[in-house]
């Protein structure tokens, strides 16, 4: 697994501001957990969130580094990616990333989401 391999900016940050586009092409920034893993940027998402939802209507993304709450630093790099919604069932890859980046933490969110029986799917990010 190598983090720098994609998005060499987001190298050593934590979270990430995902903007995902609605139909009239407004963007909405959610802060969220990432890793890379070769040429690829995997996230972890309920499959009803609307960033799912709007990213099946348009696979345009950007991304930049964040703090917890999305507030991006001024000066941060605005990358352009591409996304693709892939089912956890075929997505080791990604789960295994994000397993290795965060830990318990993600662990206890994938429990959590189990106890509540909610469905979460990995955005596939590639560069645009």
């Amino acid at each position: 697994m190598s983090e720098a391999t994609v998005f060499p900016q987001l190298q050593g940050h934590t979270y990430i501001s995902l903007t995902t586009f609605r139909k009239s092409g407004e963007g909405v920034a959610t802060p969220v957990w990432f890793a890379n893993d070769g040429d690829r940027l995997f996230i972890v998402t309920p499959q009803n969130s609307g960033k799912v939802k709007r990213i099946r209507n348009n696979p345009r993304v950007t991304l930049a580094p964040s703090d917890a709450q999305g507030k991006v630093s001024p000066g941060a790099p605005l990358i352009a990616g591409m996304a693709s919604i892939v089912p956890m069932e075929v997505g080791g890859r990604g789960d295994r990333a994000l397993r290795s980046k965060y830990g318990w933490m993600y662990r206890a969110f994938a429990w959590l989401w189990r106890i509540r029986r909610i469905e979460p799917v990995l955005l596939e990010l590639r560069p645009a």
